[in-house]
């Protein structure tokens, strides 16, 4: 079974057994899908599920405030009067749900609808005339600060309050354009009245506002059930969640890295489809014809008529081009001459090369090796065709030795997770076979997950980074090689998620009397929790650095402690493992510090992170133009300050390897996107000290330490 630890997502898993579900004998009398679904998601949560939670008034109130957070988030639709309406069933869903009454679900459905619908012209009856920008009113762009308002009267109001804020930034960006213009000289640029900046400003709002609604329309009955259903399962913990087929499908494609289809990146433009990018190597690239800047007005399966997708969601006309490998896709496009041309296309499978593990060389003192993991992915679509993060890092650690590196350095930052495995075989690379990870699950028997192949790709000095986005399977990587004292962890703590979910396809427990509704989702559930070889967990705590480096976000309130419904902390026996000891910490550590303390990069961060907890707290803007401006013109002063956290650093190169370059040819658009990657690397002042760390690490023969 492929387990999943991710902050996001986990892999599908096929049960054995039937779930024994309460009232599982209904089903014969029940056809509503949704009552089918309530009880296979009920009776799979009951079942699988690492605690167990009692179905009552308690239970209820808390569904309640976690759909209602995110039902009307902004508070820009509902308005009291809704809300007490809706608060008299905050303590009988739990009745509602266990007797297939759904009263409340359906009211906040009725009446979400109907409150969006009568908004839909707001923007365009409040926009219609030029604003006063010379008030004091006061905006509050963070929803949680805010309540329902009292009456539609209010609350149309506070639409006229955000939609000047909309407003008055478009504003400020098209007069901060023209005085840089006129500053220049710029005899190009057409200088424009402040009525006419107004007008635009005004009439871009305005469409911002209708994109808006074409995506508030597109929400389905089955969306919005979803809501309902992730309210649920959000109570049993944060990464327990409900995924519609749909959904199912793009997370699959999003953690393998590909897909299947034609290889060109799409976005909407005048009602059009058209192509923004083609992407290399993919089926679009090597037919040649589709170019970027093409528009698609109609799409073909084969020989069959082709369907008009002019004006159509971007979401459905992507569905019709994309398809199985093997399949011919015809697309009518108009090229930018005006001619029409179709184009016939054999779809394949598309890699994303975003997602992979990729390397470049860093010149600091010494060759250091350094490669970049997004993901812990592997083939969650079960095709096998995808990759998996385990053998391409191996694959990238001997181009690595080829090139000369004396040094390693995993960088995990952002990584969210992944596959339970991969981290297990990836943990391997550093270390001959041992313990990597304990899980338990809610039956408390505790298993010991071990890498159990002795070969070893690399035994030189190690460095992992980790930042608060490093999560799950990240946190299992960097506290193996913390409690082996294999390596240095290097960054700042990370996100503090412990947990281990599987996916339940629950197709598989209907009876064959309801084939007709199938496909009816999956759902995420944790079932186990993980820990430490040395006992502790990461739940809540996350992985603290051996070498701490200084965090803008330091001063707020990160990671998995700040989810609704977190489980808690624990800790069990250690498992059977010995330390290496060749590495000298204290004196690591002192180095970095000094290095730090003279830094005045570091010393910008330490600033940077006052004023963003200023800015967390401080969410109110003045909405007149003048004092607006000078906020912002503010807020861009303060961030010039940081500008030197984002230059190349002296004496510090970085490239892409010799092998990589052969590989790409004389694809000089790849070149380009890789070179351009290795100089924001340049430009990395965590990279560099994790450089500068690791490139001090002096590997002594190491004596078995048995772990206490």
């Amino acid at each position: 079974m492929q387990k999943v630890i991710s902050m996001f997502s986990v892999k599908s898993m096929i049960i054995a057994s039937v779930i024994a579900l309460s009232s599982f004998t209904a089903f014969k009398y029940v056809f509503d899908k949704n009552d089918v679904i309530f009880e296979l998601l009920l009776g799979s949560l009951g079942a699988n599920h690492y605690n167990q939670v009692k179905i009552d008034d308690t239970f209820s109130e808390k569904v309640y405030d976690l759909y209602m957070k995110r039902l009307d988030a902004g508070k820009k639709f509902l308005i009291q009067e809704d809300v007490d309406a809706l608060a008299k069933y905050r303590r009988d869903i739990d009745d509602q749900i266990q007797s297939q009454r759904h009263d409340f679900y359906k009211k906040s459905v009725e009446l979400i609808n109907k409150r969006i619908k009568e908004k839909e012209l707001w923007a365009k009856e409040l926009l219609s005339a030029p604003l006063d920008y010379t008030l004091n009113d006061e905006y509050e762009t963070d929803g949680e600060k805010t309540s329902f308002a009292k009456t539609e009267a209010d609350l149309k109001k506070e639409w006229k309050k955000m939609l000047k804020y909309q407003v008055l930034s478009r504003i400020d960006d098209a007069m901060n354009a023209q005085e840089k213009a006129l500053e220049k000289k710029d005899t190009v640029f057409k200088v424009r009245t402040f009525d006419s900046i107004e007008v635009d400003a005004r009439r871009k709002t305005v469409k911002s506002n209708q994109d808006l609604y074409k995506f508030l329309n597109k929400i389905t009955a089955r969306d919005r059930f979803s809501q309902f259903a992730n309210a649920i399962a959000g109570v049993y913990d944060p990464h327990t969640e409900y995924f519609a087929p749909k959904e199912k499908k793009k997370f699959d494609q999003a953690m393998s890295g590909q897909f299947e289809g034609i290889g060109a990146r799409l976005q909407q433009k005048d009602g059009f489809l058209r192509v923004s990018e083609i992407i290399v190597g993919s089926p679009s690239f090597k037919q040649g014809e589709l170019k970027a800047g093409d528009d698609i007005m109609k799409v073909g399966q084969g020989n069959a008529d082709p369907i008009d997708v002019t004006n159509m969601d971007m979401d459905d006309a992507i569905e019709l081009i994309k398809g199985k490998k093997g399949t011919e896709v015809r697309l009518t496009v108009k090229k930018s001459d005006g001619s029409i041309k179709v184009i016939p296309i054999i779809r394949d499978i598309i890699e994303i090369e975003e997602t992979f593990a990729k390397s470049a060389i860093l010149d600091n003192k010494t060759k250091v090796g350094y490669i970049y993991l997004p993901s812990f992915y592997t083939d969650f679509t079960r095709t096998g065709t995808a990759r998996h993060c385990s053998q391409d890092v191996r694959k990238e650690i001997e181009k690595l030795k080829k090139q000369g590196a004396k040094s390693l350095i995993i960088d995990v930052r952002d990584n969210g997770g992944g596959s339970l495995q991969e981290v297990i075989e990836m943990a391997g690379l550093f270390f001959p076979k041992g313990p990597v990870v304990q899980v338990k699950g809610k039956n408390n028997m505790r298993t010991v997950m071990e890498d159990k192949n002795p070969d070893v790709a690399w035994d030189g000095p190690l460095a992992v980074m980790i930042n608060h986005n490093s999560a799950s399977a990240s946190e299992i990587l960097a506290a193996a090689i913390q409690d082996y004292k294999r390596g240095v962890i290097v960054g700042t703590p990370s996100f503090g998620k412990g947990t281990v979910q599987s996916f339940y396809d629950l197709d598989n427990y209907l009876l064959p009397q309801f084939d007709t509704i199938k496909p009816v989702g999956q759902i995420k559930i944790t079932h186990q929790k993980f820990y430490r070889i040395n006992g502790g967990a990461t739940q809540l705590k996350g992985v603290v650095p051996d070498v701490l480096l200084p965090d803008p976000y330091a001063m707020l309130d990160l990671g998995e402690k700040e989810l609704d419904y977190p489980m808690a902390w624990d800790e069990i026996t250690k498992a059977d493992y010995t330390q290496f000891t060749s590495i000298n910490y204290p004196s690591l550590i002192k180095a970095s510090q000094a290095r730090i303390k003279k830094s005045p990069q570091f010393a910008l961060v330490e600033q940077q992170s006052k004023e963003i907890k200023s800015k967390k707290d401080d969410t109110k803007y003045n909405l007149n133009l003048d004092k607006f401006r000078a906020e912002l013109k503010e807020y861009r002063d303060q961030n010039k300050k940081y500008e030197d956290l984002r230059k190349e650093i002296t004496g510090f190169k970085v490239s892409i390897l010799d092998e990589d370059k052969m590989r790409f040819g004389n694809d000089t658009t790849k070149i380009g996107k890789e070179n351009r990657w290795a100089k924001n690397i340049s430009k990395d002042i965590y990279i560099y000290e994790a450089s500068n760390v690791v490139s001090e690490i002096k590997m002594q023969p190491s004596v078995a330490n048995k772990a206490e």
